[in-house]
Protein backbone atom coordinates (compact mmCIF):
# COMPACT_ATOMS: atom_id res chain seq x y z
CA UNK A 1 0.00 0.00 0.00
CA UNK A 2 1.19 3.87 -0.83
CA UNK A 3 0.19 6.01 1.15
CA UNK A 4 -2.49 8.94 0.06
CA UNK A 5 -0.29 11.89 0.97
CA UNK A 6 2.85 10.08 -1.11
CA UNK A 7 0.46 9.31 -4.34
CA UNK A 8 -0.68 12.88 -3.98
CA UNK A 9 2.60 13.87 -3.85
CA UNK A 10 3.50 12.43 -7.30
CA UNK A 11 0.67 13.60 -8.97
CA UNK A 12 -2.16 10.96 -8.74
CA UNK A 13 -5.79 12.08 -8.70
CA UNK A 14 -8.75 10.89 -6.70
CA UNK A 15 -11.35 9.41 -9.15
CA UNK A 16 -15.40 7.88 -8.01
CA UNK A 17 -16.56 5.71 -9.51
CA UNK A 18 -20.56 4.75 -9.17
CA UNK A 19 -21.64 1.16 -8.58
CA UNK A 20 -21.30 -1.09 -11.48
CA UNK A 21 -18.90 1.59 -13.32
CA UNK A 22 -15.69 -0.32 -14.74
CA UNK A 23 -12.58 1.06 -14.18
CA UNK A 24 -10.74 -0.48 -16.96
CA UNK A 25 -11.82 -3.21 -19.56
CA UNK A 26 -10.65 -6.64 -20.60
CA UNK A 27 -8.13 -5.82 -23.67
CA UNK A 28 -7.44 -1.96 -22.68
CA UNK A 29 -4.14 -0.79 -22.66
CA UNK A 30 -2.65 -0.45 -19.15
CA UNK A 31 -1.19 3.18 -18.71
CA UNK A 32 -2.47 3.76 -14.86
CA UNK A 33 -1.65 2.60 -11.48
CA UNK A 34 -5.24 2.44 -9.17
CA UNK A 35 -5.29 2.19 -5.92
CA UNK A 36 -8.84 2.22 -3.75
CA UNK A 37 -9.19 4.64 -0.89
CA UNK A 38 -12.46 3.81 -0.33
CA UNK A 39 -15.22 1.17 -1.05
CA UNK A 40 -14.46 -2.19 -2.94
CA UNK A 41 -14.05 -3.33 -6.56
CA UNK A 42 -14.17 -6.44 -8.40
CA UNK A 43 -11.50 -7.76 -11.49
CA UNK A 44 -13.69 -10.31 -13.40
CA UNK A 45 -13.24 -12.76 -16.66
CA UNK A 46 -17.05 -13.69 -18.09
CA UNK A 47 -17.17 -17.25 -19.95
CA UNK A 48 -18.40 -17.87 -23.06
CA UNK A 49 -21.55 -18.99 -21.14
CA UNK A 50 -22.04 -15.44 -19.80
CA UNK A 51 -20.49 -16.94 -15.69
CA UNK A 52 -18.73 -14.36 -13.63
CA UNK A 53 -15.43 -15.72 -12.30
CA UNK A 54 -13.99 -13.28 -10.07
CA UNK A 55 -10.64 -13.16 -10.44
CA UNK A 56 -10.19 -11.08 -7.07
CA UNK A 57 -11.58 -8.27 -4.47
CA UNK A 58 -9.92 -5.20 -3.92
CA UNK A 59 -10.48 -2.95 -0.91
CA UNK A 60 -8.96 0.25 0.93
CA UNK A 61 -5.60 0.40 0.78
CA UNK A 62 -5.61 -2.23 -1.79
CA UNK A 63 -3.72 -1.69 -5.43
CA UNK A 64 -4.99 -3.48 -8.51
CA UNK A 65 -4.12 -4.06 -12.50
CA UNK A 66 -0.41 -3.97 -12.06
CA UNK A 67 0.68 -6.92 -13.83
CA UNK A 68 -0.03 -5.64 -17.13
CA UNK A 69 1.94 -2.23 -16.53
CA UNK A 70 4.87 -3.28 -15.51
CA UNK A 71 4.59 -6.19 -17.91
CA UNK A 72 3.38 -4.15 -21.43
CA UNK A 73 0.43 -6.09 -22.22
CA UNK A 74 -3.51 -5.16 -22.20
CA UNK A 75 -5.79 -6.20 -19.53
CA UNK A 76 -6.77 -9.64 -19.10
CA UNK A 77 -9.75 -9.11 -16.92
CA UNK A 78 -12.55 -6.37 -16.30
CA UNK A 79 -12.31 -4.35 -13.03
CA UNK A 80 -16.13 -3.17 -11.75
CA UNK A 81 -17.20 -1.33 -8.64
CA UNK A 82 -19.03 -3.37 -6.12
CA UNK A 83 -20.14 0.13 -4.57
CA UNK A 84 -19.70 3.50 -4.40
CA UNK A 85 -15.47 3.94 -4.90
CA UNK A 86 -12.94 6.29 -4.33
CA UNK A 87 -9.28 5.45 -5.82
CA UNK A 88 -5.77 6.66 -6.54
CA UNK A 89 -5.03 6.95 -10.51
CA UNK A 90 -1.53 7.90 -11.00
CA UNK A 91 0.49 7.87 -14.86
CA UNK A 92 2.40 4.97 -15.25
CA UNK A 93 5.55 7.33 -15.20
CA UNK A 94 5.13 9.31 -12.63
CA UNK A 95 4.72 5.87 -10.58
CA UNK A 96 8.55 4.92 -11.69
CA UNK A 97 9.58 7.78 -10.42
CA UNK A 98 7.92 7.41 -7.10
CA UNK A 99 9.62 3.87 -7.00
CA UNK A 100 13.00 4.93 -8.00
CA UNK A 101 12.72 7.37 -5.25
CA UNK A 102 11.37 5.56 -2.79
CA UNK A 103 13.07 2.09 -2.46
CA UNK A 104 10.67 0.83 0.60
CA UNK A 105 7.38 1.43 -1.48
CA UNK A 106 8.52 -0.42 -4.76
CA UNK A 107 10.17 -3.72 -2.25
CA UNK A 108 6.62 -3.74 -1.06
CA UNK A 109 5.41 -3.57 -4.05
CA UNK A 110 7.20 -6.70 -4.93
CA UNK A 111 5.98 -8.49 -1.94
CA UNK A 112 2.34 -8.21 -2.85
CA UNK A 113 2.19 -9.16 -6.46
CA UNK A 114 4.57 -11.72 -5.31
CA UNK A 115 1.47 -12.52 -2.38
CA UNK A 116 -0.90 -12.49 -5.28
CA UNK A 117 0.91 -14.91 -7.74
CA UNK A 118 1.35 -17.37 -5.00
CA UNK A 119 -2.60 -17.12 -4.49
CA UNK A 120 -3.29 -17.78 -7.79
CA UNK A 121 -0.79 -20.92 -8.05
CA UNK A 122 -3.45 -21.95 -4.98
CA UNK A 123 -6.14 -21.60 -6.15
CA UNK A 124 -5.68 -23.29 -9.28
CA UNK A 125 -4.54 -26.18 -7.83
CA UNK A 126 -7.46 -26.34 -4.89
CA UNK A 127 -10.20 -26.06 -8.23
CA UNK A 128 -8.23 -28.53 -10.24
CA UNK A 129 -7.89 -31.16 -7.57
CA UNK A 130 -9.94 -30.59 -4.06
CA UNK A 131 -13.58 -31.10 -2.97
CA UNK A 132 -15.53 -28.10 -2.39
CA UNK A 133 -14.76 -27.91 1.52
CA UNK A 134 -11.14 -27.88 0.68
CA UNK A 135 -11.36 -25.22 -1.94
CA UNK A 136 -13.10 -22.91 0.70
CA UNK A 137 -11.02 -23.66 3.51
CA UNK A 138 -8.07 -22.35 1.18
CA UNK A 139 -9.84 -19.18 -0.01
CA UNK A 140 -10.82 -18.22 3.74
CA UNK A 141 -7.08 -18.84 4.99
CA UNK A 142 -5.74 -16.88 2.15
CA UNK A 143 -7.98 -14.07 3.27
CA UNK A 144 -7.11 -13.98 6.68
CA UNK A 145 -4.03 -14.10 6.70
CA UNK A 146 -4.22 -10.70 4.18
CA UNK A 147 -6.68 -8.96 7.13
CA UNK A 148 -6.55 -9.02 10.68
CA UNK A 149 -8.58 -11.58 13.33
CA UNK A 150 -11.57 -10.10 15.76
CA UNK A 151 -10.45 -9.57 19.43
CA UNK A 152 -12.43 -13.08 19.65
CA UNK A 153 -9.56 -14.74 17.12
CA UNK A 154 -12.16 -15.47 14.61
CA UNK A 155 -12.20 -13.82 11.17
CA UNK A 156 -14.88 -12.79 9.95
CA UNK A 157 -15.65 -13.46 6.28
CA UNK A 158 -16.77 -10.57 4.34
CA UNK A 159 -17.69 -11.79 0.85
CA UNK A 160 -21.52 -12.87 0.02
CA UNK A 161 -21.89 -16.59 -1.08
CA UNK A 162 -21.73 -15.57 -4.95
CA UNK A 163 -18.45 -13.33 -4.28
CA UNK A 164 -16.90 -16.90 -2.48
CA UNK A 165 -18.74 -19.04 -5.11
CA UNK A 166 -17.48 -16.86 -8.12
CA UNK A 167 -13.73 -16.70 -6.56
CA UNK A 168 -13.90 -20.72 -6.42
CA UNK A 169 -15.80 -21.77 -9.82
CA UNK A 170 -18.18 -22.92 -7.60
CA UNK A 171 -21.90 -23.39 -8.06
CA UNK A 172 -23.45 -20.79 -5.04
CA UNK A 173 -25.72 -24.32 -3.88
CA UNK A 174 -22.15 -25.73 -3.52
CA UNK A 175 -20.99 -23.32 -1.68
CA UNK A 176 -23.85 -23.00 0.64
CA UNK A 177 -23.49 -27.12 1.10
CA UNK A 178 -19.88 -26.05 1.76
CA UNK A 179 -20.68 -24.05 4.66
CA UNK A 180 -22.58 -26.08 6.64
CA UNK A 181 -20.50 -28.88 6.18
CA UNK A 182 -17.54 -26.85 7.67
CA UNK A 183 -19.61 -25.97 10.29
CA UNK A 184 -20.43 -29.09 11.10
CA UNK A 185 -16.35 -29.86 11.37
CA UNK A 186 -16.06 -26.82 13.84
CA UNK A 187 -13.93 -24.88 11.29
CA UNK A 188 -16.40 -21.96 10.81
CA UNK A 189 -19.47 -20.45 12.37
CA UNK A 190 -22.64 -19.29 10.87
CA UNK A 191 -24.24 -16.04 13.38
CA UNK A 192 -27.05 -13.59 11.59
CA UNK A 193 -26.27 -15.07 8.47
CA UNK A 194 -22.19 -14.25 8.98
CA UNK A 195 -19.75 -16.19 8.23
CA UNK A 196 -16.34 -16.57 10.76
CA UNK A 197 -13.46 -18.78 10.30
CA UNK A 198 -13.01 -20.17 13.34
CA UNK A 199 -9.42 -20.28 15.52
CA UNK A 200 -7.57 -23.15 14.36
CA UNK A 201 -6.99 -25.48 17.50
Amino acid sequence: MITGELLTEYGAQKITLEKNEQLFSEGDTARYYYQVALGSIKVINYGDDGKEFVQGIFKNGQSLGEPPLFGGFTYPATAIALEKTEAYKLEFKKLLNLLKENFEVHLEITRTLSKRLNYKSLILKEISSYAPEHRIMALFQHLQSEDEKDSTGHYEIKFTRQQIASLTGLRVETVMRAIKALEAQGKVEINNRRVYLLESK
